[in-house]
């Protein structure tokens, strides 16, 4: 398992997560989240769980932190994740920003300097009052790649695609 993540699976939670296997019935992500923990308490390594699994080293660390966290109520339920709805202001985008699984790295991890949070949060604030105006015009938007450079010194996009079609 990754460090810091460190967890013992009860008798009671074993079974139910057994159950949950062997349930016919049951959703097959709720499955490999199961097999994942089992292994995981069983002593068996993360290369060895994302070959018996098929799942990736992220997606094994991402549900062995979450039954760390929540237990098994916490495999068998999605997320949910609150609706933003456009237009957003900065402080509503910096907050989604904040809340994503990169956001450590975007806050200074690894011994980098944090980004320019704000300039990101005002970036996407901005392109959903483009989004809200080009109303149902819009088919997509591609910005890529965003550079969110440190603490400052802005965010910029390099690329934009923009596709518009009929009303």
């Amino acid at each position: 398992m990754r460090n810091g993540i460190k967890f013992q699976v009860s008798a009671a939670d074993r079974e139910r997560l057994e159950r949950v296997i062997k349930d016919r019935n049951a959703a097959q992500k709720d499955m490999w989240r199961a097999s994942i923990i089992l292994l995981s308490a069983d002593g068996v390594g993360t290369a060895a769980i994302m070959r018996q699994t098929g799942k990736s080293k992220t997606c094994v660390w991402r549900w062995q932190e979450r039954f760390m966290v929540d237990g098994v109520e916490g495999l068998l339920r999605d997320k949910t994740r609150p609706s933003r709805i456009a237009p957003l202001g900065p402080d509503v985008a910096e907050r989604m920003i904040r809340s994503i699984r990169a956001a450590p790295i975007l806050l200074g991890a690894r011994g980098r300097p944090p980004a320019d949070i704000p300039a990101l949060a005002a970036m996407l604030a901005r392109l959903s009052v483009f989004a809200m105006q080009a109303g149902p015009r819009l088919r997509a938007i591609d910005l890529n790649p965003v550079f969110a450079m440190p603490a400052g010194e802005g965010a910029y996009a390099a690329d934009a695609v923009i596709e518009l079609g009929d009303a």
